[in-house]
């Protein structure tokens, strides 16, 4: 079947929805519509308006959104949320939710056992509330504790990659018996970064170790990892140019050619500051692509653009057009977005028929 070009640019933008109901974002719903956005992201808390309600109210809220987001959608979505546990955590227990730990917990308590029984909790409940992609485990070492979003938000295992290792696998373990896809973030390690991303970029050129990529290349090498999310991180000895999620050498270079991985690659938001107040959305679009990034992510809650998903589909249009990109690099994150997607219908299949009283 031919799959128009708009179609295929779509499938590579993940957007934030505003609202707790289809309809109260008509222009998100249009391009869902139109297949021209292939996954979204929920957020609980609206960062813009500064309220405690975005997407989420109430687990049958919440399961109701995605049914009827899936119900307009060509293609079947993407639906994600960042569901670390502990502080990282859009799915509380106040709004009906089960409990969450943080990972420093998990790590510091270092039994595979209890990370399991909050996987599964975690993953229970997503299945159920309709979202299919965890952006969670962090594998990111605790190599700098002034870390301040991701030490100081208590988001990693531990400092020793083995440790991280294997409770990321437990997680992502537990998630793919229940029929939900994970995310391993942030390639190729944001523990070292004495700086926030979403506040400026994260320079870690002095303190980057190569044991950050201990945890991906074991996982890589499992076939446990779904999706590598990328950080908003420099490092002149990896790239003297760009940041990581703009970065040939370290996407194409590091994650795809040393580690072997051949799976989807998302940025994390591209509105965050490190990236939008250094670069131009065009430069953005077209290095993260020619980079290797496969899916796009707009969050669109620290900074709100009502249009930013056509934007961003006319501009990689545009980008083609002058051959700047060629269609058929866009066809090679497009073939790896379906894959992904495909790979949902079959983890469903694995859960239903080897461990139907996990429902």
């Amino acid at each position: 079947m031919n799959v128009s070009l708009d179609i295929k640019i779509g499938q590579m933008i993940m957007s934030g929805f505003r609202g707790l109901r289809p309809e109260d974002d008509p222009a998100t719903l249009e391009e869902i519509r139109n297949g021209n956005l292939g996954s979204i992201v929920l957020f609980e808390r609206d960062m813009i308006n500064n309220t405690d309600t975005l997407n989420v109210e109430s687990p049958s809220q919440v399961k109701e959104l995605t049914r009827r987001l899936q119900q307009n959608a060509k293609i079947p979505l993407l639906i994600s949320i960042d569901q670390e546990g502990g502080k990282i955590n859009r799915l509380k227990e106040e709004r009906g939710f089960p409990p969450s730990v943080s990972a420093k917990l998990l790590g510091e308590k270092d039994d595979p056992a209890l990370t399991k029984h909050y996987a599964d909790l975690t993953a229970t409940t997503l299945k159920k509330i309709g979202i299919n992609l965890n952006l969670a485990p962090n594998v990111d070492l605790e190599c700098n504790p002034d870390n301040p979003i991701i030490a100081k938000h208590e988001r990693s295992y531990s400092s020793d990659p083995e440790i991280v290792t294997r409770h990321a696998m437990e997680m992502i373990r537990a998630h793919h018996a229940h029929g939900v896809l994970c995310t391993l973030k942030h390639f190729p390690g944001h523990g070292s970064a004495k700086h926030d991303s979403h506040l400026r970029l994260a320079d870690v050129s002095a303190l980057w170790s190569e044991d950050e990529l201990l945890p991906y290349r074991e996982i890589i090498a499992a076939g446990l990892c779904d999706v590598v999310m990328t950080a908003h991180i420099f490092n002149s000895h990896l790239d003297a140019e760009f940041p990581a999620t703009l970065s040939a050498n370290i996407i194409s270079g590091i994650l795809r050619q040393q580690l072997g991985y051949d799976g989807v690659v998302m940025s994390d938001d591209l509105q965050m500051k490190a990236i939008s107040s250094n670069f131009p959305l065009e430069t953005t679009l077209s290095q993260a692509i020619l980079a290797g990034i496969d899916i796009i992510a707009f969050a669109n809650n620290f900074l709100y653009d009502g249009a930013i998903v056509s934007k961003a589909v006319e501009v990689i249009k545009r980008l083609v057009r002058e051959k700047k990109i060629t269609e058929e690099r866009i066809d090679h994150s497009y073939r790896r977005i379906m894959r992904l997607k495909e790979r949902i219908n079959g983890l469903r299949e694995e859960e239903n028929t080897e461990a139907p009283t996990q429902e």
